[in-house]
């Protein structure tokens, strides 16, 4: 009896209602949040993991305009790139005409700033360095730094560039 009894539950089962489904539609819309995600994770990727080129030079430009010095009213002192070894040639004056100063740091400094101070007497409040563009900064430094030595004067810097 068993038997039977659990073959006639089985049957009722089997004979049940049938429930139909309902296919299931394609909206035909697209969920693009997971894209937008990973395009947003690989860009914080690529932020963090980039070099950035800092050790690259850059290039300035060119300065068109200028404060201008009255010459008249100025100590010029011309620093001019030596062709071979060495310091730059210092001269006192506008150009390079005449004789360079010494060689010697000490004694130059010396001469530079004897003749800042005799210029400062004779009323030459400006004290304009010119330097040729391939002369090193140091070399400038060192000419600023002795003319420097003068209170009260205003020190003018400018490049000399070959057009």
């Amino acid at each position: 009896m068993t038997s039977s009894w659990t073959n006639a539950v089985a049957d009722d089962n089997a004979s049940g209602p049938v429930i139909r489904r309902r296919p299931l539609r394609d909206s035909g819309e697209m969920d693009i949040t997971p894209m937008i995600d990973i395009t947003f994770l690989l860009l914080i990727f690529f932020l963090v993991a980039s070099t950035t080129a800092s050790q690259t030079g850059v290039e300035l430009p060119k300065a068109r305009y200028g404060k201008g010095v009255d010459s008249g009213n100025s100590t010029i002192i011309t620093v001019a790139a030596r062709r071979g070894p060495g310091p730059a040639r210092v001269y006192l004056g506008d150009g390079t005409s005449g004789t360079p100063l010494a060689d010697d740091p000490d004694l130059q400094h010396q001469q530079i700033a004897e003749a800042v101070r005799e210029g400062f007497r004779q009323g030459k409040a400006n004290v304009l360095v010119k330097a040729e563009r391939s002369v090193a900064h140091h070399d400038v430094a060192t000419v600023s730094t002795a003319a420097a030595e003068v209170e009260g004067i205003k020190l003018h810097l400018a490049v000399l560039e070959k057009e």
